[in-house]
């Protein structure tokens, strides 16, 4: 399947940079791709592929443009991030209108207007009493402010042992070295071993893979699943463990959603041990499950939500971390400091970005929107499972994951070299040649993952479907 031209001038091949460089050569030449397996782009003279880094050039709506002139539907949202859509000018506008006023301060004992704005509506969305917003530039920044918070906050109130997170395998919490450590990816950690000590790791909720006596019973493989945290605090003694990372939806591995009962009996650990519940929505919240925040779809109240992504939409970085009044009680008298920030965090041209993102949230209804046409999405999505190839169809909202299998039947899955071959060798550049972007994932067993912009609905949601199947059918005729 190819894509239709873009119906707007974008640059050819031909264009240059201002040193007279052709785009492809000077990316293959400077550019340090993030994630990227850099031989696909490397000469084939020097044992790679010799490939062009796809270039993307514009945006509008659910589509983006590469320097072909061709058109593609966004299925991931950038990075599960575009929540709006492209090429919206008013937040460009409110990017410059503040540029114009104060381009930069930052928050080291000062203030913005804009940060204080932000801080504000973003402490009456959240759930409970999170009312302490801690801001930085993104999600990782801010998994990493979390476990510094829950560290700190402990030693302040006489609990100095506790410092040990618990988090899930597979789980995906970000690349700094106490993110990565509370990350559950075995091969990105490998590389940059020893990590952080103390981040210990706990089934996860997919219940696709689970044992046999789990998979029937949702609400029991829920118990199951939570009861484990219970056991690793035990096993590493309560006095010993801060706090517990956990995604609502989880992403790496294939969006695993949590099953019923799941998040109240997390809860019930986390207050029966003095544990921190930290929420990290980078993915989930603002609009992607349904709520402004995924904890209030699922009905529990965290100590801790980390997020970033949606809150600009993308359109200028910015993550957070906010946490309960209790949590910040301790920094509130004498001369307690809590001794961590980022230059850019709260900066207050991505702060103005995020109200007017919000903005279009309110005005457009985008978190209903989300939530009435999430049933349609799954529903046409699951039409993909009477492909042979597709074993399993699972996630929230916007936000779904594909598995593929060998076998329907007994759920077999691919090997090592099977996964490489159908997923980096075919699939993924078969989606992008079909015109849809999105993430073909073998970070657990392979799956395809789509997390679109938010505005879309059942014209997209066929389009998708029906490149998917093209692509799928294929990919089962070549195994």
């Amino acid at each position: 399947m190819t894509t239709e031209p873009a119906p707007v001038s974008a640059p050819s091949q031909d264009d240059r940079t201002p040193a007279g460089t052709k785009y492809a050569d000077a990316a293959r030449a400077h550019l340090w791709g993030h994630f990227t397996r850099q031989s696909t782009y490397e000469p084939t003279s020097a044992g790679g592929a010799g490939g062009n880094v796809p270039i993307i050039v514009r945006g509008d709506g659910a589509h983006i443009f590469d320097d072909r002139g061709r058109k593609y539907i966004d299925g991931l949202a950038g990075l599960f991030t575009v929540q709006v859509g492209h090429g919206r000018r008013e937040l460009a506008e409110a990017a410059a209108k503040q540029a114009e006023q104060l381009a930069y301060f930052p928050l080291w004992s000062y203030a913005t207007p804009p940060a204080i704005e932000l801080a504000e509506r973003l402490s009456a969305q959240a759930p409970g009493d999170l009312n302490r917003v801690f801001f930085t530039t993104g999600g990782g920044e801010a998994v990493e402010s979390a476990w510094k918070l829950a560290k700190q906050y402990f030693k302040l109130t006489g609990k100095p042992g506790k410092h040990k997170v618990i988090s899930r395998a597979v789980a995906y919490h970000g690349t700094p070295q106490g993110a990565l450590s509370i990350t559950g990816i075995p091969f990105a950690k490998a590389p940059f071993e020893p990590l952080v000590p103390g981040a210990f790791k706990v089934p996860n909720t997919n219940i696709y893979r689970a044992d046999e006596s789990l998979r029937d019973d949702p609400k029991h493989f829920g118990r199951w699943a939570a009861d484990r945290i219970a056991e690793a605090i035990e096993f590493e003694g309560p006095e010993t463990v801060a706090a517990v990372f956990l995604e609502p939806v989880q992403n790496s591995g294939g969006c695993f959603p949590p099953p019923p009962g799941y998040f109240d009996r997390v809860r019930e650990i986390c207050d029966e041990y003095d544990v921190l519940l930290v929420s990290d929505e980078v993915i989930c919240a603002f609009g992607r499950i349904g709520s402004m925040f995924a904890s209030t779809d699922f009905g529990y109240e965290p100590d801790i939500i980390t997020c970033a992504k949606g809150l600009t939409s993308g359109y200028s970085p910015l993550g957070a971390m906010i946490a309960t009044d209790r949590l910040f009680e301790p920094f509130q008298g004498g001369d307690t400091v809590f001794a961590h920030g980022y230059t850019f965090g709260g900066h207050p041209v991505s702060a103005a970005v995020a109200m007017a993102n919000l903005d279009i949230f309110d005005r457009e209804h985008l978190n209903d929107h989300v939530k009435h046409e999430a049933p349609n999405f799954r529903a046409t999505l699951e039409k993909l499972l009477d492909l042979p190839i597709v074993g399993d169809v699972r996630g929230e909202g916007f936000f779904y994951g594909i598995e593929l299998v060998k076998d329907k039947e007994t759920r077999e899955t691919f090997d090592d070299d099977e996964a490489e071959r159908l997923l980096h060798d075919f699939v993924s550049p078969a989606l992008w040649e079909a015109g849809i972007y999105c993430r073909a994932d073998d970070r657990g067993d392979p799956v395809i993952q789509l997390s679109p912009p938010l505005i879309i609905g059942q014209t997209e949601f066929d389009d998708i479907e029906q490149r998917l199947r093209g692509v799928l059918t294929e990919a089962w005729k070549r195994l």
